[in-house]
């Protein structure tokens, strides 16, 4: 693009307003060359050496992100899985962290069983709640500070900016999962952050047919060159066709996230009135306990993500689930299709999902379409 200013909407329909050079194609291609040609005298100019370092086909994806967030950098990766504990796997065993109780349930899984094996220190506290940050944080000793916002499945909220001020003050990084949020709404290294990460397998990609990861770092430093070999040499690199059709959903972000947002909104209020649901987990109800909290760092929306705890337990939960229609019932979230899931069967023992809550996926359909199977739903569910 020239070199006017143009909105993050702008940067991302366009992909940063690339052309291909030779043909004059609006579309990136897709490089499937695994090694590049070395010069004459032994070095690579090109920039390329071995596709499982980097590949043509990521530089647009990996630069779009890095412009909507206001990073310096950014690596796209495997999975969301493997961006994430690459952020763990760059510590010493021996440090210390301090992370999310309530977060994506497979990551958690992780912490408590291989990274704590392996020897990192891992401390889980309630991120919503900063004064219990500023407690367990210790001083010369923690070495990243993670927390996820909002938090799936409950969708709590953690004040970046405080919680940033506190992990620098100890000496520490603060890396985010703001998979939900999207740079849409949240832009955590305006807010202090260090790392940003994403499940581009959600948001970022929107259409349900691809699994990677993000990240995007403040600073191009020592700790930024740790991911970039991680990735490398854990060959955690995301193939060429997945990179493209990341940057393919990326394109259409700005529009599937506010339509998403509006629609939620619109759910999460109907739903907080329905005499068969007990309470509805949304950030942008003024009743939700995180509402202050995400109306100061969400801006245009509160997301796509919302739950429901249904009245009568786990069993009138599980029986609302079995009769949707146009709702799926599926893991994952953020693509143009609604999904819904009983997310306390699928995490399984030990976790902090309450047992009657159904976590949805708000997508593109028409809202009253949503409202209208899932009311059908609990009804049927609540005369069974």
């Amino acid at each position: 693009m020239s070199e006017k200013t143009y909105a993050s909407a702008s940067l991302a329909a366009q992909a940063m307003g690339w052309i291909d050079p030779v043909t004059k194609a609006v579309v990136p291609p897709i490089h499937m060359a695994s090694t590049y040609l070395r010069d004459e005298d032994n070095g690579y100019r090109s920039g390329r050496i071995y596709a499982r370092a980097d590949n043509p086909t990521f530089d647009q994806a990996e630069a779009t992100l890095t412009a909507l967030e206001g990073g310096a950098k950014s690596l796209i990766f495997s999975s969301g899985m493997s961006a994430a504990t690459a952020c763990f796997l760059a510590l010493s065993p021996g440090d210390h962290v301090v992370t999310s109780k309530v977060m994506y349930w497979a990551l958690r899984n992780w912490l408590m069983t291989f990274a704590t094996q392996w020897g990192l220190k891992i401390e889980f506290v309630d991120t919503d709640k900063t004064d219990q940050v500023a407690a367990a944080v210790k001083p010369g000793v923690t070495k990243l500070v993670w927390i996820e916002t909002p938090a799936n499945p409950t969708w709590s909220v953690s004040d970046i900016a405080a919680i940033a001020e506190i992990a620098h003050k100890a000496g520490a990084l603060l890396g985010v999962d703001s998979t939900v949020a999207t740079p849409v709404l949240t832009r955590p290294i305006e807010h202090g952050a260090d790392i940003v990460m994403h499940s581009a397998t959600k948001y970022l990609n929107g259409h349900s047919d691809i699994i990677a990861g993000a990240l995007t770092g403040a600073r191009d430093d020592a700790y930024w060159a740790k991911l970039r070999t991680i990735r490398s040499q854990l060959g955690t690199i995301l193939g060429q066709t997945e990179a493209w059709l990341l940057m393919r959903g990326m394109r259409t972000l700005f529009p599937r996230v506010a339509w998403a947002c509006r629609s939620a909104q619109n759910l999460a209020e109907q739903f907080a009135e329905h005499p068969m649901v007990e309470e509805v987990l949304y950030p942008g109800l003024p009743s939700f306990a995180g509402h202050a909290a995400a109306a100061k760092q969400m801006k245009g929306g509160f997301g796509g993500m919302l739950s429901v705890r249904v009245k009568g337990g786990e069993r009138a939960a599980i029986a609302t689930a079995a009769r949707v229609g146009l709702w799926k019932r599926a893991t994952s979230l953020g693509g143009v299709e609604s999904l819904i899931e009983h997310r306390a069967s699928i995490e399984g023992a030990g976790t902090p999902c309450p047992p009657d809550l159904l976590r949805l996926s708000v997508g593109v359909e028409e809202s009253s379409d949503l409202f209208d199977d899932l009311d059908q739903a609990l009804k049927r569910a609540h005369n069974a």
